[in-house]
């Protein structure tokens, strides 16, 4: 069996069909243009009502059929009787003291994932998750503790949007004075192990009569999908984020197992490549700050070697505790040593705030309570 890194998506039989298991009607949120435009062709329609249920559905937040009063009632009816705009379910919200929100998703088929909102001034970025659970492994990270169920449909990525979106009160799609600016595919899973799940709901939010995402404010984090990274930046052109963590194999085989197949090498090389970066778009390189394990100003200036030449920008995060993590933060000095090291060497260098730490929201902290099914229960019954 080839292993995930190989696959653009897991098994199928991980991800759920596009069924709401409630009513049995087929989800609507989720399909891409061209596919709402043959369930319409399906039904006897003018291809014009496809665009009147995209316009309803992603940039208006329409949440039920009878709010869509453009469009005919028997036309409302003969859709209501076949389809579902169903959402996520919010089973869990919380609020941090420094304003970061969390929502536990719920999914139609009972398993979980979370989803924060990180406030910043005028500002607002979503952070998002592209599975449940996650086969990385990364030992510093509380989502590694938690084994991968299953990939998340194209419409449970965009419905954490939408959910955050109804939850803020953004509906119709302003243009201006937002309170979500920025995606961040930063939650719970690695993207690019789902990636065809991931595209078609970028594409989705990146539409201009829809969710109206900018591109610029799109940014998919990756811990080294080497073969994918390409692939992503010539059919999304989003901005990339990279779990690095470490600047030699020795250590990042260990806390990021994705580089014994993955190493450092190759993975700075399509990063070089990657299509659309330049000084204007800089490439992330997430560092998280492990005392006394990848701190020491040797590493800094390892860093500084690594990235020479890449538009690149560095984000240093303060780990972030979770329950029976074996790791401790990098006390402030080490750290303001380490960052000084990048600057002072001409690198974008910045050191991220933590966020939510009080309701486990901050990077790294992200974990649900679903179980992967044994597929003998999840076989149907002969």
């Amino acid at each position: 069996m080839p292993s995930p890194a190989s696959r653009t998506n897991l098994d199928p039989m991980d991800s759920p069909a596009t069924i709401d298991t409630a009513t049995h009607q087929k989800a609507l949120i989720g399909l891409g243009r061209d596919e709402l435009e043959a369930e319409i062709a399906g039904l006897d329609e003018p291809a014009f009502r496809a665009r009147q249920l995209w316009h309803w559905i992603y940039h208006r937040g329409a949440r039920s059929f009878e709010e869509m009063t453009t469009l005919s009632k028997s036309f409302r009816a003969k859709l209501a009787g076949r389809y579902s705009l169903e959402r996520p379910e919010a089973t869990r919200d919380l609020l941090s003291t420094d304003g970061t929100r969390k929502w536990l998703m719920r999914f139609a088929d009972g398993q979980e994932a979370e989803t924060v909102l990180i406030p910043e001034g005028e500002r607002g970025a979503l952070c998002i998750s592209a599975q449940v659970g996650c086969t990385l492994n990364c030992t510093f990270c509380h989502t590694g503790t938690q084994a991968l169920v299953r990939n998340l449909t194209a419409g449970e990525i965009v419905g954490q949007i939408m959910l955050a979106r109804d939850a803020v009160g953004e509906w119709p799609s302003p243009t201006h004075d937002r309170r979500i600016t920025n995606i961040v595919l930063m939650g719970m899973g690695e993207p690019l192990f789902n990636y065809d799940n991931v595209a078609k709901a970028v594409k989705i939010a990146l539409d201009g009569d829809g969710i109206a995402i900018s591109r610029r404010r799109i940014t998919l984090s990756t811990a080294g999908v080497v073969p994918m990274i390409e692939r992503c930046g010539a059919e999304l052109g989003v901005n990339l984020a990279i779990s690095l963590h470490a600047v030699t194999d020795e250590l990042r085989d260990v806390i990021v197992p994705l580089n014994r197949k993955y190493p450092i090498a190759a993975l700075l090389a399509a990063c070089r490549a990657y299509p659309g970066a330049s000084s204007a778009r800089r490439i992330t390189f997430e560092y998280i700050m492990l005392d006394g394990v990848n701190d020491s100003d040797s590493d800094a200036k390892a860093l500084v070697k690594l990235l020479e030449g890449l538009p690149a920008k560095v984000n240093l995060i303060p780990f972030n505790p979770w329950p029976g993590a074996i790791y401790e933060c990098s006390p402030p000095a080490r750290i303001d040593s380490f960052i000084k090291i990048l600057q002072n060497a001409g690198l974008v260098a910045i050191t991220r705030t933590p966020r939510g730490r009080d309701i486990m929201a901050a990077c790294g902290q992200l974990k649900s309570d679903s179980v992967k099914q044994r597929r003998a229960r999840r076989a149907p019954v002969v």
